[in-house]
This record gives C-alpha cells, structure tokens and sequence, in this order.
C-alpha cells in the first residue's frame, strides 16, 4: 500500500509539473481570463495553476495528502512561495461530508459543509436490470462494488466472496472484472458497471458491499442502505468507522475476509439485525433535513466566490503566522518574563524584611 501511495504523488507531482511547463496551455488559461480555480487539493496541479493565473481558489474536498510539491514550486515559481501557504490559502473549502456523518468539530467560516451533493432520487433501472432485482422476491437484493481503482480480486478472495453470496437467499449485483469466480452461485450477477445510486434508492436493496469512498458512503446515507465495508485505502477506513459508530456499517479488513466465515458472518448480521437498517435510515432522515439542497449550497458560495474575486474575509490569516506566534510562545515568554519578574521581587521583598529582622533583633540584644 505505502509503494502504491507513493506511486499516487510522484504522479501527481509529474502532473502538476507537466501542466506548468505546457506554455500553451497556460498562455490559453490566461487569456481567457477565468473568474476561478475549482480543485481537489488531494492533487496540488490545481493550486498550483490557481497561484500561477492568481485567481480565487475553492477546493471540492474530503481530505488533501501531502505529496512534495515544493520542488515543483521553486521551479516554476519565484523564491520564498511555500506550497503549503498556498495549500492553506484558498478561498473556500467546500467538504464533501455533512455532520451527520462526521463528528461535531469547530471550523473557520470559509469550510462550507455539501456531503451528499451528488445524490439525487433513484430513477427506473433498465429493464434487465429490473427484472433480476424483481426476481429476488422477498429477499431483497445485495450490491456490491468497490469503486473504480479496484474492479477484481485475486481469485481466493474472489472466490470466498462468490461462495458467501451463494449462501444467501437474496440475489447479488457484484460489479467485478476478470476472470468468473469458480464458486459463484445462481443468484450473483456479474457487471461491468452498475448505476449504483439507482440501486441503492430501489426498494428492494437490501445491503451494499462497499470499500468506503467518500460518494458511496454518502449515497448509502441518503437512501438508508446498511453497509458492510471492505475499506483499502485513502479515507476508505476512516468513513467506514464513523457509518460503524453510528451502528449503520459492519466493518472488515481485505486481510481477514477469507478467515473463518467472516465474509459470510458480516453480511448475516447485517442482513438480519434491523437495527442497521434503521440507524442507517435515522441517518438518511437527519440528512435530507436541510434548508437547502447540498448541491444548491456550493453552487451558491462558488458564486459568492466569482462575484467577490475570492472570499479573503472568511479566512483565517493564521497559516502566514511565524510558529512562534501561531503557537503563543511569545505570549507565553512575556508571561513568564513578567511572573519571573515579579518572583524576584517578592523574594527581595521577603529578604529584605528578613534582614530587617535580623538587624533589629541584633540591636535589641545588644
């Protein structure tokens, strides 16, 4: 996992690079003279591009990571630019999360809450899609997909995971690629993809296998659909705890999928214990609550953000601090200095009255 990652920003790193040293493409960017930067800054190409053409930056963001951006930055750019200055200095973050999936925290006025923006009403499934979910009767029907990095699996995962949907009475929509697994059961069908938000949004969707991205995690919330997650990286593992403290997910690990049932396990407890069902629907009511649709609300303050030429009002100025400031070591020098101080003269002060003391005892006795 840890060479893949590395594999991720070196990539993005050769992106960004590539974007700024393309002369055209920048001479075109700037000459049409664009109102704003809208970017995720997992990848700093955006950043970078919005420093170069100094236009407001608003990030479409779940988390940013942290690859060396810094030498791309003293190439292209004069010196003294510090990459996480202009990581830190954009105009806007709209977060693809809400708080009722993430947990109570403080914030600056310019991190704007849109989770669940992309969803939307399910709409009719095509007509053989249709039949298959209606054929599951009873039952209800089972979705699994893990996303678009991870279309297949070696095959003794792949077949422990065909061998426990065999074992169930509901039927499967499994988006796999590859070769079939050699224990997949009658009611499993194989897809190359799947409209999985129509899905989630039937009523006869029962559960959906997921490996935790931030867009299904929020399209499960919207629609009530409990979650058994096979988390593999980025954020995956961190969205699946919090649908788990919520008592809306059971959670595995792609390293102890094969042991012991536990594949199989996961899915009948979830399958058949209708508090997750009914917390994940508890969820999907708070969710939809909102005075203004998520997707309302960032189309809104991206505008504020053209109609302003930024947002610098909202923001904090804290990231431009010397360390010494952001942190108050100075403040908490001067106190000391002054607590230092005024020890000092109360131990002359006791000192002084001691030998006073001293001195007119001496006297008395003499």
């Amino acid at each position: 996992m840890f060479s893949s990652m590395s594999k991720v920003h070196k990539h993005a790193c050769d992106l960004a690079t590539a974007v700024l040293k393309d002369k055209d493409l920048m001479k075109t960017l700037k000459e049409n003279q664009y109102d704003l930067v809208l970017t995720d800054p997992a990848w700093g190409a955006g950043i970078l591009v919005a420093h170069y053409l100094q236009l407001p930056l608003v990030y479409n963001v779940r988390l940013t990571l942290r690859p060396q951006y810094q030498a791309v930055c003293d190439e292209f750019f004069q010196p003294g630019v510090d990459f996480y200055e202009l990581l830190q200095g954009a105009d806007l973050w709209l977060m693809r999360v809400d708080f009722v999936f993430e947990f109570p925290r403080p914030t600056m006025p310019n991190v704007i809450y849109t989770g669940g923006f992309q969803c939307k009403p399910a709409k009719p499934l095509p007509q053989e899609l249709e039949e298959f979910v209606h054929s599951s009767g009873e039952h209800g029907v089972i979705i699994m997909s893990l996303g678009t990095f991870v279309t297949e699996f070696p095959h003794d995962i792949a077949d422990v995971i065909a061998a426990a949907f065999a074992q169930l009475p509901q039927k499967v929509i499994w988006r796999h690629k590859g070769d079939r697994p050699a224990t997949l059961g009658n009611n499993t069908l194989l897809v190359d993809w799947m409209p999985q938000n129509d899905l989630l949004g039937h009523s006869k969707t029962r559960l959906f296998v997921a490996h935790g991205g931030t867009n299904g995690v929020q399209e499960a919330i919207y629609h009530g659909i409990p979650v058994v997650g096979l988390p593999l990286f980025f954020d995956q593992y961190d969205n699946l705890l919090r649908l788990k403290e919520r008592g809306g997910a059971k959670l595995l690990s792609m390293a102890t999928v094969d042991k012991n049932n536990n594949f199989l396990e996961a899915l009948q407890d979830v399958l058949d214990e209708p508090s997750y069902r009914m917390n994940m629907q508890k969820l999907s009511r708070l969710h939809r609550d909102v005075p203004m649709e998520p997707l309302d609300t960032a189309l809104f303050w991206i505008e504020f953000v053209m109609r302003h030429k930024g947002a610098a009002h909202l923001r904090t100025e804290s990231y431009r601090m010397p360390w010494y400031s952001y942190h108050s070591v100075d403040v908490v020098l001067l106190l000391l200095g002054v607590v230092s101080v005024l020890i000092l003269l109360l131990v002359a002060i006791v000192r002084y009255l001691c030998v006073r003391k001293c001195l007119k005892r001496k006297i008395k006795s003499e």
